[in-house]
């Protein structure tokens, strides 16, 4: 028995609210593979994937799950898992190749097939415009920290508006942000690969940027009904102690990673002591009358995406690193008790924390749970089974925190497991796996894991029963 394994069942029944929406989550350079076909072109993360040392195992998204040739498949068995909602992201380089001019029809019909085929089994299509998947192109010309960027993924977003307005009730500009800044660009271990705090920064204001555009260009084509979001991790971040230098290294941490989306897309401003943080590095010229006005355009919800907390004290940290401003004055302190494959703490509370902190800061503002899940080293047993029991103890734990949260007054509408599949796990490459589906990448057999099923009855039952 793990530790995991020893932590106890649910004592009474945990309903969910009516109409909650139970989902699962995918991104398209994870799972869909045919990288080259009906006029894709590359993005960031297949030339990143192709540098030497970069990706584990030289492994590459070319073939992924193989998902852009079995979505038939991979629907029936969201179909049998009963799941509400199913949370995908669009290739911005399969309907725009390139990045710019017009948008090409044989993938805009792989996503029409996509979210009619959802449609036809009851699941509702919920649509992420930027999954970290950059045409390569744009990259070329300067990338997230050049401004013109903003402007090619709002004229992105209305394309993709134009043509599937009709399937998709639900979009989301933007996929974790703060990854696709700082370790995009600061740390350098995600596309493209770059490292400097600099560009990370202009990178982070430019994304607040294109995500205010593309709401604009979302609300003008799509139907008035059609909900429009934003997802961010947000950082759990706790201070070692209550000393003042830890309490103000958990300060640097929250400014860099979470007031720097949160206060000029809700609050229409930058936060002043990130400003002050990161003086040594810019001026923050880049930020041009009327950008925190745009980035601050009204959202219909806000998606949280969790898997861990970090605890911080007065320090130092690694360098090149993804802490803009705050690698000086911050190191992070490895916490106790189990953790993931990939060395994270298993620690729900962290999430009801975040749920806790948005109800308090965004009254009014509908939340859903976007991504929570674990990598753990799954195998098929003689028999062919996956058994997981540790994912489902993790599950059950979070699914527990995010109830408490709406028990303590969180507007939380859904929660969407990650992920439906093994995947293409970004740096790691194909060596970890956080499906509720097992994926044979030789054969691309799928088959559910105990996970599967249990998350398939607490849908079933609207809730934690046993």
């Amino acid at each position: 028995m793990t530790a995991l394994d020893a932590r106890p069942a649910t004592a009474t029944p945990l309903r969910f609210p009516a109409g909650f929406r139970w989902g699962t989550a995918t991104a398209a350079y994870q799972i869909e593979g045919a990288a080259a076909e009906d006029g894709r072109t590359p993005s960031i993360w297949d030339t990143f994937s192709r540098v030497p040392g970069k990706v584990r195992n030289g492994d590459t998204g070319d073939t992924a799950a193989d998902h852009y040739h079995r979505v038939s498949e991979d629907i029936a068995l969201m179909r049998d898992l009963g799941v509400t909602d199913y949370r995908f992201s669009l290739a911005w380089p399969r309907i725009r190749p390139t990045g710019a001019g017009p948008a090409a029809r044989k993938g805009l019909d792989f996503y029409r097939r996509l979210t009619d085929e959802l449609r036809e089994a009851g699941i509702r299509p919920v649509a992420t415009l930027y999954h970290w998947d950059l045409p390569q192109e744009l990259e070329d010309a300067g990338g997230w920290p050049h401004r013109e960027t903003a402007y090619r993924f709002a004229e992105y977003a209305g394309l993709a508006a134009e043509a599937l307005g009709d399937r998709v009730a639900t979009w989301t500009t933007l996929n974790e942000p703060w990854c696709a800044a700082f370790l995009g660009y600061g740390s350098g271990v995600h596309a493209p690969g770059r490292t400097s705090a600099l560009d990370s920064l202009r990178a982070a204001h430019h994304l607040n940027l294109a995500h205010g555009l593309a709401v604009q260009a979302l609300r003008a084509a799509l139907p008035a009904p059609a909900e429009v979001s934003l997802t961010l991790n947000l950082h759990a971040v706790r201070a070692h102690s209550d000393t003042p230098e830890d309490r103000d290294a958990a300060r640097r941490i929250d400014a860099v990673g979470n007031r720097i989306f949160l206060d000029p897309v809700f609050h229409g401003r930058l936060p002043e002591d990130l400003v002050r943080d990161t003086a040594e590095i810019t001026d923050w010229a880049f930020v041009q009358d009327g950008d925190l006005r745009t980035a601050a355009a009204p959202l219909d919800s806000l998606g949280i995406n969790y898997y861990a907390p970090a605890e911080v004290a007065a320090g130092s940290s690694e360098s090149p690193s993804p802490w803009a401003g705050a690698e000086r004055h911050v190191r992070f302190v490895p916490l106790p008790g189990p953790r993931t494959a990939m060395d994270w703490p298993v620690d729900a509370d962290g999430l009801h924390d975040l749920l806790i902190r948005l109800r308090d800061e965004l009254p009014g503002l509908p939340l859903m749970v976007t991504e929570n899940g674990a990598a753990y080293d799954d195998y098929a047993d003689p028999s062919g089974a996956v058994k997981d029991p540790e994912r489902v103890a993790y599950l059950r734990a979070h699914l527990a925190a995010v109830h408490r949260a709406i028990e303590d007054g969180a507007d939380v509408r859904g929660y969407f497991l990650w992920s439906l599949l093994d995947n293409f796990e970004w740096a790691y490459g194909y060596g970890k796996r956080f499906g509720i589906v097992h994926v044979d990448f030789a054969t691309q057999r799928r088959t559910p894991k105990s996970s599967a099923r249990w998350y398939a009855d607490v849908i079933a039952r609207g809730g934690l029963i046993d």
